[in-house]
């Protein structure tokens, strides 16, 4: 599965390592966020046709940082793109809204696996980097992390998902207009404070990653039926009301209570032993 800039490993059963590998700083240019969105999409369609990937971790392969954001060339084509008054307004305005769009469904494909993406950052995670890890389930944080809003500083307003996200990830939405409007660097102790990681690791590329890799491990060793729909829900419920979610995950549980890791659990526990699951996609037989 893996492509020119991102890398793929399975360091241990059911768990999967993406890595972002384009040097020097993992800048993203279009080819490289097309291509991080379609490798997602890619163990999505994987693991629903029976590939047991039960938990992926994304980080940096570099020791110094986790990404620069957006490439600059990227960005300089935007703006030319935007400046261009030899086309129509109207349609060149909806090309763009394409590529934005895109580009934001790209940057999203993590929150739309199945399977929990757990992030570990180190290093600098700038502009683009902040989007990009608002859609992964889990962030960990090595403790010399830093993190910018940068887009500010570019003359746009962040938009592939980053103001999409932080206001439900946080209830400080005061602290999220400060970062966003300012640009400023934060740390990972006030990411943290933020809410914007659950945790931060003593070290630098190799603690966190590390860390997210053994987190990985536990969530892989749980029933892949609990989990998917765990995962679901709690998406699910950030966006609808309370009510909604109840009526809905009443629904969605009528029929995932049908599965056997339900009875392998309980058989697993009485054996006193490691609970066997069948991969997600692949039918139980009852």
């Amino acid at each position: 599965m893996a492509t020119n800039w991102l890398k793929v490993s399975e360091p241990s059963p059911h768990v999967f390592h993406v890595e972002l590998s384009r040097a020097p700083v993992n800048a993203f240019s279009s080819e490289y966020w097309r291509e991080y969105g379609k490798l997602f999409e890619t163990l999505a369609e994987a693991h629903a046709s029976g590939t047991d990937i039960r938990a992926v971790v994304l980080s940096s392969a570099f020791p110094k940082i986790f990404t620069a954001g957006l490439d600059l060339t990227s960005a300089a084509g935007l703006g030319a793109a935007t400046s261009d008054t030899s086309q129509d307004s109207a349609r060149a305005s909806l090309a763009m809204r394409k590529v934005i769009h895109e580009f934001q469904q790209a940057i999203g494909a993590p929150e739309r696996c199945p399977f929990p993406v757990i992030v570990a950052v180190h290093g600098p995670v700038i502009g683009l980097g902040v989007d990009l890890i608002s859609a992964c389930d889990i962030r960990y944080a090595a403790s010399n992390a830093s993190f910018s809003i940068k887009e500010v500083d570019i003359g746009l307003a962040p938009d592939i998902g980053t103001l999409a996200h932080l206001p439900k990830i946080t209830g400080n939405l005061s602290l999220v207009r400060e970062l966003t409007y300012t640009g400023r660097s934060f740390s990972a102790a006030e990411a943290e404070t933020l809410g914007l990681v659950s945790k931060v690791v003593e070290g630098g590329r190799d603690a966190v990653v590390a860390a997210a890799l053994e987190l990985g491990k536990v969530i892989a060793a749980k029933s892949p039926v609990a989990v998917a729909g765990a995962k679901h829900l709690i998406t699910h419920a950030r966006d609808h009301s309370v009510a909604e979610n109840l009526a809905y995950t009443a629904a969605w549980n009528a029929a995932a209570l049908m599965t056997m890791d339900i009875s392998e659990n309980m058989r697993a526990m009485g054996a006193k032993e490691r609970p066997k699951f069948t991969a997600l996609g692949v039918p139980s037989k009852l």
